[in-house]
Order: C-alpha cells, then sequence, then structure tokens
C-alpha cells in the first residue's frame, strides 16, 4: 500500500512547529519516521500535514549540565553508541542500544520518537524510568518537565497533550558509587523482546543498595518498575538468598496480558529470570 496524500512542512523553531500543528485538521509529527512511515504505508494514520522537527536546534545535541545529561530528542539510536557523554554519564542506554531493531533502524530512529511513541516492548521507555529520567516537553503554556513516573499512562498514550513536542530527554549522571545492567530474552537478534529490563542502583561502599530502579519492558501496557523488589533489595547486600526472595516478588508485581505466542506464566518465569541475571550483574562492582 501507499500512503494517502498529505502537506508538509519543514518547521526551524519548536514554536512554528506547535503551530503548524495547531493550524491542521489533522497533523503529525516527524522525526526519524521508523514507526510513523511504515504506519502511513499501511494507512493505519492518515494525517493530512507531516510537520518535519528535523531542523529544531533545541532537539539536537547532548549536553552536561551539572550532573544532569540532556540528551535531544532527535538524537538517533546509533549515537547512543559512540557518543561519549551518554557512555560516561548515561552507560545503561549505551547498554541497551545494541539491543534496538537493527542498525539500518538505529541509523535513523531517534531516542525522542521512540519514548514519544511508548511502545510497551521498546527499550528506551523503560531505561526512562530506570534511570529516574525527565522529559522536556513544548507546549502552548512553554517547556515543562514531567519525571518518567508520571510520563508513561496506558498502551501508547502519554503525558503529551495533543500537538505537545518531546524536545530532550534529561537524565542523571552516574557516580562512582552507581551501578547498573540491562538484559532482554529474544527470539531472534532485533525482535522484539519476550521480557526485558534494566536497573540502576546507587551502592554504599560496603556492597549494601542505598536504593534502586527497576524497569521491565514486553510485559504490561507500559514499561513498569517493580516497587516491591525495589523496596526488598534497599539497604540489603546482594546475595543467593535475596536474589531468590525478590524474584518471588515478581508475580504480584508483573500482570501480563494473554498471548499466543507466549502464555502470561512464561513471560512471568522469564521475568524472574531476568531479574536474577540483572542482580548477579551488579552484585559486585565492575
Amino acid at each position: 500500500m501507499k500512503a494517502r496524500a498529505f502537506s508538509y512542512v519543514r518547521s526551524e523553531t519548536l514554536a512554528d512547529a506547535y503551530a503548524a500543528f495547531a493550524q491542521a485538521g489533522d497533523a503529525s509529527y516527524i522525526s526519524g519516521g521508523q514507526s510513523l512511515v511504515p504506519a502511513l504505508a499501511l494507512r493505519l494514520q492518515a494525517p493530512e500535514l507531516l510537520v518535519d522537527l528535523g531542523a529544531v536546534a533545541e532537539m539536537h545535541g547532548v549536553t552536561l549540565d551539572g550532573d544532569m545529561l540532556r540528551i535531544g530528542g532527535l538524537t538517533r539510536h546509533a549515537q547512543m553508541l559512540t557518543e561519549p557523554l551518554i557512555a560516561r554519564h548515561a552507560p545503561l542506554l549505551a547498554q541497551a542500544a545494541p539491543h534496538v531493531a537493527h542498525p539500518a533502524i538505529r541509523n535513523r530512529g531517534t531516542l525522542g520518537g521512540s519514548v514519544a511513541l511508548a511502545d510497551p516492548a521498546s527499550e528506551f521507555p523503560a531505561m526512562m524510568l530506570a534511570m529516574d529520567a525527565r522529559m522536556e516537553i513544548f507546549g502552548a503554556a512553554g517547556t515543562r518537565l514531567v519525571p518518567a513516573d508520571a510520563y508513561f499512562q496506558d498502551l501508547y498514550q502519554t503525558a503529551l497533550e495533543p500537538g505537545e513536542i518531546l524536545v530532550a530527554l534529561h537524565v542523571p549522571s552516574v557516580g562512582p558509587r552507581h551501578r547498573w545492567a540491562f538484559d532482554e530474552l529474544t527470539r531472534r537478534r532485533g525482535d522484539y523482546a519476550m521480557v526485558g529490563a534494566g536497573l540502576q542502583g546507587l551502592f554504599e561502599e560496603d556492597g549494601r543498595i542505598e536504593h534502586i530502579r527497576i524497569a521491565f519492558f514486553s510485559v504490561a501496557a507500559t514499561p513498569v518498575r517493580v516497587k516491591s523488589v525495589e523496596a526488598a533489595l534497599a539497604g540489603r547486600k546482594i546475595d543467593a538468598a535475596l536474589i531468590a526472595h525478590v524474584q518471588g516478588l515478581i508475580d504480584a508485581e508483573l500482570d501480563p496480558a494473554e498471548d499466543e505466542h507466549l502464555p502470561p506464566a512464561m513471560r512471568l518465569h522469564l521475568a524472574r529470570v531476568l531479574l536474577g541475571r540483572l542482580l548477579q550483574t551488579v552484585s559486585s562492582p565492575t
């Protein structure tokens, strides 16, 4: 199939892009286009206007401001693998990046596009939860920051209001006492994960966990933190008994939907396995 006819405008400022969207009867923003273009071709979406964000300067670049890393929404997935500031200050993103689809998609897809779409099977939205990120959003009232915990609301539903633009992601920089880990289980490399997770925690010098955030994806309508697991880990050193205990908490935290390809019981089992692997990874400093 081919996309229906549409108009096109390339905006150079956030205000112009928002105005163009607001004036159109039905519009969509486009950045990397790795989700939108297939949807247009299948006529799952048929906007009257495409507003290209590629020239908006505020959405480009990676900068460090104090202990916060600001990653422009138009930063491509492939840049997660090559940007020194991301490797140093947001290494969980660098660990997740090689698992995102295939190189051709990583070369075009954008971080902001992925987080704005909020596919519950995608890696980067869940990592926003694990890293306690803030979403920089531009709209009619100007710019606001929304914490990741309040951003993901339901299946493909976020805190973005119609016409609002996800400009950048603000991520707290890791320090010497942070540890992190990412993994996912897939049938084939590049497929959506059957289950995936990332964690990031602050550890005491004696190895006790001061606090930790653990986010799963492909297990619910949104990426989800396992808060009872986080609470049970706080103040403890990781050992085999503790891992077994928190694995037992997973069933009460996650409620996967019925799936003809992977029953909920199997998805929960895989989540327990994955949690054990990640905790083993961070059980000692690297």
